[in-house]
């Protein structure tokens, strides 16, 4: 390194202003270090992540936490850093913190202390972007986190209704990072620092690029241009299909996209960290706390401050879900050591009291790769490993999982360790051997397990790409099952989605009679959210499955989405009026009476035939209502 000294930071936060870093000794840091988030130094936070990252390499991080975007000088607490800034909106999407599907504003932010709305723009990247731009005219600029990761390419916007171009042509970035960081941002911050500028630096895997159209690699597959992308939708289902061709470490060609005389490189993703790399970083001296500086809490640390990490990566492929583009389909894990070793540092914890939150990641009970050839040559171009069904190839196997869990147990001073997040019930389905179901039921739910079922309808469910509601009915017979045998009560929670493409009024309404007949009666419905980079979004703006080219129904009008939602909720006095005029619409006032296959009465007040109670075996949703959350999505970090 080049720096007047190296960091001497253990045992300490990363520095969050002036004060701090002079009292560290620093002339200037190496790297500022832009966040929508609150600074919280745990390993769930991308933002801390990538800090320790370059702090464990001898580089000297400095945190600039939620600035106030509308003044320049905000940009400058720590004077101009010697290599260059990394720009993040935080864990989430700046548009998905700050809107409901039905995009009105939320009234909360979880990644702020004391859950205050505002403190960070509307497209946070490209309005800190361009401040810093405004404060240091010539200064490198090198984005990353899920924000930057899914908006890499030319993306549907659905707040603004429009396709938008590559994030880092308006941010006027020299950089880009997608993905899981770490190995990317190590390579670059370690030429940065040998005095190569990062627009110059065209060969990181996990990185995007801006060249002149005429400069491409040439082993580049060019994508439809963005003024073919704004004027022919199918060209824009295409080219989803062929990033997610090309998503996977071992077999994709670098990606280019033109606009105009200028174009946007995709690098091929970078290679996923195996276990050992894993503990390594989650092993760095993070503080797992909020900054001091802070005097209210940062719900989303309370969410997982007691939590372990233990996966990354996918091979669901559910439709909806961006984790494909951001973190893959190959699954890899930290070892169980490694997760141990962090477990019995909880107990120490003066706020720890016995339970372990939950041990997983963006899926729960995947904890090794689908099969050996993912394994070694990265994940099939042509399918998927779970739909239409289950590979042939992939191996459901839970020994190392349970293995994992029993160390946990074990532990002094746990008294329970939790799973939380989601469980894909089909991968369950498919071990043959029963330990974990039986071991999940007995040890590591408490009265309730979340599932996600999403829907009832074959056609829906096919555009989801999840399996049929066949797989989720033996499966929550299982569960059952094995809590009689257990002696347990205990119920399931369904994870539901309206509006989704592919549901027309109809689907809804066999989706409300499903319900019925099952005695569910959901607290809460998430309407289908149109986000960049997932198959689902590209259905809403195109009409089109990119799959198969062929139209797909998408509820788009207010009206019909309101339908679909209060269809799912049909018992609830308030959604009477709306609940009828879906049921006109569509034709099936057959459901409207006394009867015993009737959705609503003939009157408000008075009641349909048929259950209409709370829970109902093992498909209820619980007496309580469910704790409010943030939005829906990946667990674990979420990189740069």
């Amino acid at each position: 390194m080049t720096s007047d000294s190296k960091p001497d930071n253990n045992g300490q936060f990363l520095p969050m202003s002036k004060k701090e870093t002079e009292g560290l000794g620093w002339e200037r840091p190496d790297f500022v270090l832009v966040t929508g988030d609150a600074y919280v130094d745990h390993h769930s936070f991308g933002a801390a992540v990538i800090g320790r990252v370059l702090e464990a390499d001898g580089f000297k991080v400095a945190v600039l936490s939620q600035p106030d975007w509308r003044k320049p000088e905000s940009f400058t607490e720590f004077g101009r850093p010697r290599l260059g800034f990394l720009v993040t909106s935080g864990n989430l999407d700046s548009m998905v913190c700050h809107y409901t599907a039905a995009r009105k504003p939320r009234s909360d932010d979880a990644y702020t202390p004391g859950g205050i709305a505002g403190k960070r723009p509307d497209r946070a990247v490209v309005v800190y972007a361009n401040a810093i731009r405004q404060a240091y005219k010539k200064m490198p600029i090198v984005l990353g986190g899920v924000e930057a990761s899914l908006r890499r390419l030319c993306h549907y916007d659905y707040w603004s209704d429009t396709l938008k171009r590559s994030i880092i042509l308006d941010a006027k970035a020299d950089l880009l990072v997608y993905g899981m960081g770490e190995v990317a941002i190590r390579d670059i911050a370690r030429r940065m620092d040998q005095g190569e500028h990062p627009r110059d630096m065209k060969d990181i895997r996990g990185t995007v690029y801006s060249a002149p159209a005429g400069e491409l690699p040439p082993q580049a597959l060019v994508l439809p241009s963005h003024e073919e992308l704004k004027t022919r939708p199918e060209a824009f289902a295409q080219s989803h299909m062929l990033q997610f061709k090309n998503s996977d470490p071992y077999t994709a060609q670098p990606l280019a996209e033109v606009y105009g005389t200028r174009a946007v490189v995709q690098n091929p993703p970078a290679y996923p960290l195996d276990g050992a790399d894993l503990d390594r970083v989650y092993e760095l001296p993070f503080m797992r706390a909020p900054h001091p500086s802070y005097t209210e809490p940062v719900p989303a640390l309370e969410e997982i401050r007691f939590s372990l990490v233990s996966s990354r990566g996918c091979f669901g492929a559910c439709s909806f879900c961006a984790l494909t583009f951001h973190q893959g389909r190959i699954v890899t894990a930290r070892t169980p050591q490694s997760l141990e070793k962090e477990a019995r540092a909880m107990t120490d914890d003066h706020g720890f009291k016995g339970y372990i939150h939950d041990v997983g990641g963006p899926t729960a009970n995947f904890r090794i790769p689908a099969c050996e050839k993912m394994a070694k040559k990265g994940a099939c171009t042509d399918r998927n490993c779970m739909f239409p069904s289950p590979c042939p190839n992939l191996k459901a196997d839970h020994r190392d999982y349970v293995h994992l869990l029993r160390r946990l147990r074990s532990i002094d001073g746990v008294k329970k360790v939790f799973i939380r997040s989601g469980i894909r019930f089909d991968y369950l389905m498919e071990d043959p051997d029963d330990t974990f179901f039986r071991e999940l039921c007995e040890f590591h739910i408490s009265g309730q397990l979340k599932v996600a079922p999403e829907h009832v309808s074959s056609r829906v469910l096919e555009k989801m790409g999840k399996p049929p509601v066949k797989v989720y009915e033996a499966f929550a017979r299982k569960f059952e099952h094995i809590n009689a045998e257990l002696g347990k009560k205990q119920f399931l929670v369904p994870y539901l989605i309206s509006s989704h493409p592919g549901s027309d009024l109809d689907a809804a309404i066999d989706m409300a009679l499903y319900l019925k007949k099952a005695g569910i009666r959901p607290q809460q419905v998430q309407d289908f959210y149109p986000t960049p980079g997932t198959l689902s979004t590209c259905m809403y703006y195109t009409g089109l499955d990119p799959r198969t080219m062929k139209p797909v129904h998408v509820p788009k009008g207010g009206r019909e989405k309101r339908m679909q939602r209060a269809l799912l909720q049909y018992g609830r006095p308030e959604n009477y009026a709306i609940v009828r005029d879906a049921l006109v619409k569509a034709g099936r006032t057959g459901l409207i009476g006394s009867g015993s296959g009737c959705l609503i009465p003939s009157y408000p007040g008075r009641s349909a035939g048929g259950p209409n109670h709370q829970m109902s075996g093992s498909g209820g949703t619980g007496r309580k209502k469910t704790k409010k959350s943030t939005p829906r999505g990946g667990s674990g970090n979420r990189g740069l």
